[in-house]
């Protein structure tokens, strides 16, 4: 049961990752690498993004 719960979290956390690289203004091309690692190396590819992926676009008012 343990491992269930992780997996969700891993996968939620996946998913959020996914949708902020979307939102970033990275190109295309960084875009779908990222994607790809993440999707190819769950674990890892969400580590190394969040310490060095591109960011959501942030506007100041």
């Amino acid at each position: 049961m343990e491992y269930g719960i992780l997996g969700l979290l891993i996968l939620i956390a996946n998913i959020y990752a996914i949708v902020q690289i979307i939102g970033s203004g990275a190109t295309t091309g960084a875009k779908v690498l990222w994607t790809l690692l993440i999707l190819i190396l769950p674990v890892v590819g969400l580590i190394v993004w969040f310490f060095a992926g591109p960011r959501g676009s942030t506007t100041v008012a």
